[in-house]
């Protein structure tokens, strides 16, 4: 079912460059490139997928007031180039632990954020896929400087990997600041930081085997991807809904997604008609799973990646 970019192309370590943070050579210089081509296509993927409850996209902009889809094109064609400058400092990088290397990528991180803000003037539209790209594209190239194939697992187990102990980073202060403090220490949720340092697990165990069963049984993107949304809404803890919600939120949207997934999910003759109804009661309860779409992306983009290797 896969079209478009040969995903063959992405398994080539050999020539990857050196490792002591030496110029990029030519294979890496492409394999760069490719994996910025991927990112760009998986935030399109996400944005575009409609209806999508409480987000924006094509039906209308969920629950926000700030923000379109012509916001969130214009932010990942801001985005997807700084998919080169992750690979590249993970390349130059591969021989510093993992658990010394994400400072190094945090000032970059930053620089994508306000790349993203010039470009939809302003509006947070990606930082948690600035988050979770700038990792795996970082990751990619400590893997492809150790001459390792990029498949889903080593690649997910490097992410894990620089992010181990990243949790303790909201109780770093005495008084929480930053609205993931509040919420991890009023309710034990670790958001984006946890779901990076368990490797993507939510996306890896659940959303990616919809997805590719989808896929398999010959169903199309579109409808794969509403599948794999729908796990993601039953089972992701998302911050940003209880933020805006509460855990009363969250247990609406999860007994909605979860209901809806009992009685058939994509395949139920009324799909559509039942996450448009559940699209206007996201709304009407300013519930946006930013979260859950975030690893949406997430998961379209490690589907292009092989899972044979471990």
């Amino acid at each position: 079912m896969r079209t478009g970019l040969d995903d063959s192309s992405l398994l080539r370590p050999a020539g990857c460059g050196p490792t002591d943070g030496g110029p990029v050579d030519g294979a890496a210089h492409d394999l760069a490139g490719r994996l910025a081509h991927l990112v760009h296509r998986a935030l399109l993927h996400e944005v575009l997928l409609t209806p999508k409850p409480g987000l924006v996209d094509r039906r209308n902009t969920g629950a926000h007031r700030d923000m379109d889809v012509h916001s969130f094109l214009a932010s990942a064609r801001a985005i997807a180039p700084w998919a080169r400058v992750f690979f590249a400092r993970g390349l130059a990088a591969t021989a510093v632990p993992a658990s010394l290397f994400l400072p190094l990528i945090r000032a970059d991180g930053m620089a994508c954020e306000r790349d993203m803000l010039r470009a939809t003037r302003g509006v947070n539209t990606h930082k948690g896929s600035i988050f979770a790209f700038g990792l795996l594209c970082a990751a990619a190239g400590r893997l492809a400087g150790r001459g390792r194939p990029l498949s889903r697992e080593p690649l997910c187990a490097e992410v894990a990997a620089i992010c181990d102990g990243i949790v303790d980073e909201l109780c770093r202060t005495a008084e929480a600041t930053t609205a993931g403090e509040h919420l991890y220490r009023r309710y034990g949720l670790t958001g984006a930081r946890g779901e990076a340092a368990s490797g993507f697990a939510t996306v890896r165990q659940h959303a990616l085997p919809a997805y590719e069963r989808l896929l398999t049984a010959g169903l199309g993107t579109e409808t794969a991807l509403h599948g794999a949304l729908l796990e993601l809404l039953a089972v992701n803890p998302d911050t940003n809904v209880v933020a805006r919600g509460g855990l009363d939120g969250l247990a609406f949207l999860q007994d909605s997604a979860r209901c809806l997934r009992r009685d058939g999910g994509v395949l139920a003759p009324d799909f559509r008609r039942r996450m448009d109804r559940l699209d206007d009661a996201a709304i009407a309860r300013n519930l946006s799973p930013g979260g859950s779409a975030d690893l949406l992306a997430v998961t379209w983009f490690l589907s292009r990646l092989p899972a044979e290797r471990t």
